[in-house]
């Protein structure tokens, strides 16, 4: 399907006649040919900052020394998750607009769990389908098909409207280990490219094309993810230069099979079926995504005329080691340097082919990460973890079960951070749907590490006490989509369980841990600098198009931030 047929099948017909697209050539000008958008899956705001003592000149330094730095930069919506800050940075638009509220929401009409990019109509080209025995990413098995598309993203993207500016000669990717990360990117207009973990290379579905171009075999060929087998994650410097090379072996820390809480970190035979896994869970993720990128840049020969092209690139390691072993260990600060070196080999490449200084690069993330309690109690903070298996077994619910005739099956599924009640149940004894959904919300309220549970109604009445964090339940609240009633966690408290595996750290409130993200411009004509104002990643997309002269995305309400304007 070419990219003006998907944005057709997106939005409606899309007349571009001929004679529109003509002066395109004119229009370029003094353009970058070449928009670099890369997001560090749960980069938190300080950590380049924290870690960046390994660092080299080419890699982060390169982009501080020469871009403008947005130091106070946030996700201003509460559900800080993966395909959330995706399509935020993306669209410019809050979840409320372009209705990607969660990794997983309730589909109350097949009575299902679904998974946000999931699409029945377009399978994957040639793969056997999703990971089901994947047990670093659950929300992949949370899906029911192996379908992918982003048709369910409602707005329009930067990436979209980079094609319908530019015509058919603007080349559009979207990369990533991730599905979410690579589709909510790359848009309606252009291709995404994931990697499969049942498969070991990289997939995309029927949405996007109904082949494979020959260089990804060429690509496979080359045999990369297979010679990590029998090989280790070692440290990248000597031991005693971390700051946590004292404490490699943290109780909190998640022990996959075969892989260990220590260095160094065997990945195992490649016909091990955790094999692939365990290489997303450490640098070589990222390592095998860069190197991908690269490739694909050669052969679609992106940056080459002066038409721009756009390549995102989401690296998701540092989100997978941050959920196993936390932010603060010697994991993540060894992956971090790491990734300063992928992104110093990414640059170099980037200039040798199209040139840094045709090249508009923007970095940020999609979300932070909070740091474990057992973490935090060493410093003296007060903070656990929620178990929300039994919340309907507590007092106050037993006492509204009672109240209403109803039973313990009256929470029909809680998809974290929305509880959808049985709203079957509710009817059929008669009940008042909101007083039963305000009812439970105060009951959840009084629960020890919750500190706000917010009834829907209240937030369709507009009837919710205005603060920092309701605002941001409502920037997130999608009416078809959301839950009942969305439940916030005390400060440092989370849900540690991901399809029953016990993390160290999972992301997803309106907390500054969470939202805080790095944001970063440099290309040409950009002064660098730093700046300390509070800005919000709604302004990423319009930042991007106002840069091109293009118009935002159809659901952007964030400004274009004038301090990554060319001079």
């Amino acid at each position: 399907m070419s990219s003006f047929s998907k944005l057709s099948f997106a939005f409606g017909a899309i007349a571009l006649s001929t004679s529109v697209l003509t002066p395109v050539h004119s229009l370029a000008g003094d353009l970058p040919r070449l928009v670099l958008q890369i997001t560090v899956d749960q980069l938190r705001g300080d950590l380049i900052n924290r870690y960046g003592s390994h660092f080299g000149e080419d890699g982060f330094n390169y982009l501080l020394n020469n871009g403008v730095v947005f130091k106070n930069a946030h996700h201003r919506h509460a559900n800080t998750e993966t395909i959330v800050g995706h399509t935020t940075l993306s669209t410019g638009a809050d979840p409320a607009i372009h209705g990607m509220v969660a990794n997983l929401w309730f589909d109350r009409k097949t009575g299902e769990q679904f998974y946000n990019v999931q699409d029945p109509d377009f399978p994957l080209v040639g793969a056997a389908g999703i990971d089901a025995q994947n047990e670093i990413d659950p929300t992949q098995r949370a899906a029911t098909t192996d379908g992918r598309s982003p048709r369910n993203i409602i707005s329009s993207t930067l990436s979209d409207e980079i094609a319908l500016h530019f015509g058919p000669e603007s080349k559009i990717f979207g990369v990533s280990v991730k599905d979410r990360g690579a589709i909510a990117m790359a848009g309606h207009a252009g291709q995404a490219y994931w990697f499969s973990k049942a498969e070991g290379r990289f997939v995309t579905s029927t949405f996007y094309r109904q082949d494979y171009p020959s260089w990804i075999a060429d690509w496979e060929a080359r045999g990369l993810v297979a010679s990590y087998a029998e090989q280790q994650w070692t440290l990248l410097r000597e031991p005693a230069t971390y700051a946590f090379s004292g404490r490699d072996d943290q109780p909190w820390e998640t022990e996959m099979p075969g892989f260990g809480r220590t260095f160094p970190h065997n990945w195992g035979p490649a016909d091990n079926k955790y094999f692939t896994t365990l290489l997303t869970l450490s640098p070589a993720g990222d390592a095998i995504t860069v190197d991908f990128a690269k490739t694909l840049m050669d052969a679609e020969e992106l940056g080459r005329d002066t038409i721009p092209d756009y390549l995102s690139v989401s690296l998701s390691s540092t989100d997978y080691v941050g959920h196993f072993f936390g932010p603060s260990s010697l994991e993540a600060e060894d992956n971090l340097a790491q990734l300063d070196r992928r992104l110093a080999d990414l640059f170099a490449h980037v200039d040798a082919t199209v040139g840094l200084d045709k090249t508009l690069i923007v970095l940020s993330a999609d979300h932070g990460a909070p740091e474990h309690p057992g973490y935090l109690a060493t410093l003296g903070i007060q903070a656990d973890v929620f178990n929300f298996d039994d919340v309907d077994t507590k007092p106050g619910f037993v006492r509204l079960q009672e109240e209403f005739g109803v039973s313990r099956d009256l929470i029909q599924n809680f998809s974290n951070p929305y509880v959808y009640l049985d709203q079957k149940m509710i009817a059929d004894r008669g009940l008042d749907p909101i007083a039963v959904e305000k009812a439970v919300a105060e009951e959840l309220q009084k629960l020890p590490g919750i500190a706000y549970s917010v009834a829907s109604s209240d937030l369709r009445d507009g009837t919710f006490a205005q603060a920092k964090i309701t605002d941001a339940v409502l920037n997130n609240f999608h009416s078809e989509r959301s839950g009942d009633i969305y439940v916030v966690f005390e400060p440092h408290w989370f849900v540690a369980d991901l399809d029953g595996l016990v993390v160290a750290s999972a992301h997803g409130s309106p907390w500054t841990y969470d939202t805080h993200v790095p944001l970063i411009f440099s290309g040409p004509g950009i002064k660098a600098g730093n700046v300390s104002r509070r800005v919000e990643t709604v302004d990423v997309a319009p930042t991007v198009t106002t840069f091109l002269g293009t118009k935002m995305p159809s659901g952007a309400t964030g400004t274009a931030l004038p301090e990554a304007m060319p001079e």
